[in-house]
């Protein structure tokens, strides 16, 4: 086949016209003739200077095909019919992949366009007449080729043809991967730093139910800062803390583990919600400025049957009740931490056995182009149809908000459940209080009523006497040094003892070495030598609580 007299009619390519026998040269054509000599000075010829310029110029035609065709960079091959036969290929097709028989087809001798996936790519460039390109496709000794079919016909092609011509894009192609590997070192770096500040295992208090899920979004190959926590305070009552830190990446992971420490280190001084958030506020200014972080801080005290919280620019509790009811925790709402200049206050949303509550993050509800309302009235539909576990629920929500692995936007969602118990289960929880009235002679009354309390609740001896005394060195104290109302109150759980006294002075006890000469002051420590655990707070009336624990034997 004489390749000279081909012309390949490229897409968007005319042949050019002739050469021209009169006229000017046409602007986009080059001047291939001799250069005419420049005129002396001072002779000017006018009617003759049209004829020094020499108008041949050569056309497509005159050019090697073949030539032209053998010295790309790139990879060439020209086939033709419907079988795709071989025709030509370049040196550099040959060098990439080796020599080729003219009149072969491609599928018999050609396995790179098989690795490429170029055999529908050509039988599409035939039947459709139009060029088409596949980028940087892989074959098996590991090169990486962008490959362009082009369509072509000639006057000796039997049938229509195509002109194949391939990129060698390797280098490219490894340093995209290159790139890829090391974004995703990146986002494994961050997800493992959030994950390792997050709990590696959630406590769970006597009387609720807990569990929670967190899952990173995919977008800038990053991670935010969302966090939950859940906090034992100590005679059943438990915090639930949940956070966001606006922005993606290892910086804002960090500072959420800042803030998720200092969270816990406020939660055991067991202030009120809205003075833990106060706290919080000015940490976070003194972290970094720049970062906008909301949270949710919020206590539940079984004795009260509800969720006392303060809320510092985040989105608002879910509760589902019993029978299926939503209902949305209310104000108070402050601004996000760091602003500082605001006085947090604590709000309250009841908790009675059989209900739910969900704490999230606003990327499970916020969605491009909605409001995010609409999004916290969907994951309500979504939590009055839940049930289960508390994981089982949270599993559902994630289903019901569309959140999946390529969700843009991280997610942390926290499902706190207070069953209802009934039957067996039920036996094992009992509560009993006694109102201290009177003076010194309250004591004996408050060691007489734990005695009963105690063994009515089948405790072993032991841990009956040790209830007994702890009673009465809770009670004398509050005598002592506090004021009235006082009262006492002992709760039982399936796995400890709960002693607590409350009194009107808000003066918080502490333990000390006391001297051999002292009279007085070695009750504290006699409670922290028996008991499994104490601790005291401040009531939010006014006043003070003091406590102890004791683990039940197994």
């Amino acid at each position: 086949m004489n390749f000279t007299r081909w012309s390949a009619r490229l897409p968007g390519t005319q042949r050019r016209a002739a050469r021209g026998s009169e006229g000017s040269v046409p602007a986009a054509r080059g001047e291939y003739g001799p250069r005419p000599e420049r005129p002396a000075e001072g002779i000017e010829d006018p009617e003759h200077a049209e004829d020094t310029v020499d108008t041949a110029v050569p056309a497509l035609e005159d050019f090697s095909v073949r030539d032209l065709l053998g010295r790309l960079p790139g990879l060439v091959a020209l086939l033709y019919g419907p079988e795709h036969r071989i025709a030509y290929v370049n040196e550099a097709y040959a060098a990439a992949f080796g020599p080729r028989t003219p009149g072969a087809t491609v599928a018999a001798t050609c396995p790179e366009a098989e690795e490429l996936g170029l055999l529908p790519l050509l039988d599409q460039v035939l039947r459709s007449g139009k060029p088409r390109t596949v980028k940087s496709r892989r074959t098996a000794d590991g090169g990486s080729y962008t490959v362009t079919c082009l369509p072509v016909d000639g006057p000796h092609l039997e049938g229509a043809g195509v002109l194949v011509h391939a990129a060698d894009v390797t280098d490219h192609a490894e340093a995209a991967e290159r790139l890829r590997a090391s974004e995703r070192r990146h986002r494994e770096t961050a997800v493992t730093l959030q994950r390792s500040l997050l709990p590696q295992e959630l406590e769970q208090p006597d009387d609720l139910r807990i569990a929670a899920t967190y899952q990173p979004g995919v977008a800038d190959a990053a991670v935010g800062g969302d966090w939950y926590d859940v906090i034992t305070l100590g005679a059943g009552r438990t915090a639930l803390v949940i956070g966001d830190v606006m922005g993606r990446g290892v910086r804002a992971a960090a500072v959420m583990g800042q803030l998720r420490t200092a969270v816990r280190a406020y939660a055991r001084l067991d202030l009120p919600p809205h003075e833990v958030l106060q706290l919080l506020d000015g940490l976070a200014a003194e972290i970094d400025a720049s970062q906008i972080a909301t949270c949710v801080y919020a206590v539940h005290d079984p004795n009260e049957g509800k969720l006392v919280y303060a809320s510092a620019g985040h989105l608002p509790i879910l509760v589902r009740d019993e029978d299926g009811t939503v209902r949305t925790a209310g104000d108070p709402t402050g601004p996000p931490l760091g602003t500082g200049g605001w006085l947090h206050t604590s709000g309250s949303i009841a908790l009675p056995p059989g209900s739910t509550a969900v704490l999230y993050t606003d990327g499970l509800v916020e969605r491009r182009r909605e409001d995010i309302d609409e999004g916290v009235e969907a994951l309500a539909r979504a939590l009055a149809g839940a049930s289960g576990t508390p994981q089982v629920i949270c599993g559902r929500l994630l289903r019901a908000l569309g959140v999946t692995a390529e969700h843009d936007d991280d997610v942390a969602v926290l499902v706190v459940q207070h069953p209802a118990r009934d039957g067996a289960d039920a036996e094992l929880f009992h509560n009993a209080a006694l109102e201290l009235l009177g003076g010194v002679e309250a004591a004996p009354r408050a060691r007489a009523f734990a005695s009963g309390v105690l063994s009515s609740w089948r405790f072993p001896v032991e841990l009956r006497d040790l209830g007994v005394l702890a009673t009465s060195e809770l009670v004398a104290n509050s005598l002592q040094h506090g004021t009235p109302p006082m009262r006492l109150r002992l709760r039982r759980t399936d796995r400890r003892l709960i002693i607590e006294v409350t009194d009107g002075d808000d003066h918080l006890p502490r333990r000390r070495r006391a001297e051999t000469e002292d009279e007085a002051g070695r009750g504290i420590s006699i409670i922290a030598t028996i008991a499994s655990s104490w601790g005291s707070r401040r009531t939010p009336g006014g006043g003070k609580a003091v406590w102890c624990e004791f683990a039940l034997p197994d």
